[in-house]
């Protein structure tokens, strides 16, 4: 009979299952680069060194020695020398990936730092009980490798139907199509392949109910 029993406590999450990429720095590109930025009263302001900060896809700007956050609220666009050009949707830069005449696909980048930061403790936090005594020992270990140290990047879509922007969600478009779109919608919802996960059902969809 054994007289020693270990029970090994792990909680695997399984963060990142549809992260598109994984990334060791906070911001879109790895170097500050110079910008356009437009503001809401129509003036614009040439920038040397920006970023976009994945944390919240705000405007990032050095000043100095510091690393500054923009004002989403007074910011209408954004354009990067030899990257991408972006659009202020809900206080976030969102870059178009697709157009349909007035219509678009606009693709928010994030990371989820909370759900991030627990999967790490997550990994570390792993309990070995050893009962073969009388008295309970116990010992943690890092699991983590350096792959999980990256932060998963997750990509956000709005469509831009005539004036109004609008987040790629069945309830929300829903509510906001008109009875031909929906009808339209839920014929590319009922393709095998369609996943509100991928950027080509998106364009796809977008297609569609912008006939």
């Amino acid at each position: 009979m054994k007289k020693g029993l270990t029970i090994i406590l792990l909680l695997a999450m399984t963060l990142g299952c549809w992260a598109q990429r994984k990334t060791l720095s906070a911001t879109l590109y790895k170097e500050f680069r110079p910008s356009v930025v437009t503001f809401k009263d129509g003036h614009q302001s040439h920038q040397a060194l920006t970023n976009v900060f994945l944390k919240n896809s705000s405007l990032l700007f050095l000043q100095g020695e510091y690393t500054m956050e923009a004002n989403m609220d007074n910011i209408l666009a954004v354009d990067f020398e030899g990257g991408k050009s972006f659009v202020n949707i809900d206080n976030q830069l969102a870059y178009r990936v697709h157009s349909v005449g007035g219509n678009g696909l606009f693709c928010v980048e994030l990371f989820d730092q909370e759900s991030y930061e627990q999967n790490i403790r997550n990994n570390v936090n792993i309990s070995n009980l050893d009962l073969s005594s009388d008295q309970i020992g116990t010992t943690t270990v890092d699991l983590n490798n350096e792959e999980d140290y990256k932060l998963p990047v997750f990509r956000h879509y709005y469509y831009r139907l005539g004036s109004e922007y609008v987040k790629v969600h069945e309830r929300t478009l829903l509510r906001t199509l008109k009875k031909d779109q929906v009808v339209m919608m839920k014929r590319i919802m009922a393709m095998p392949d369609f996943s509100w996960q991928k950027e080509e059902s998106l364009k796809q969809l977008l297609n569609a109910i912008s006939k």
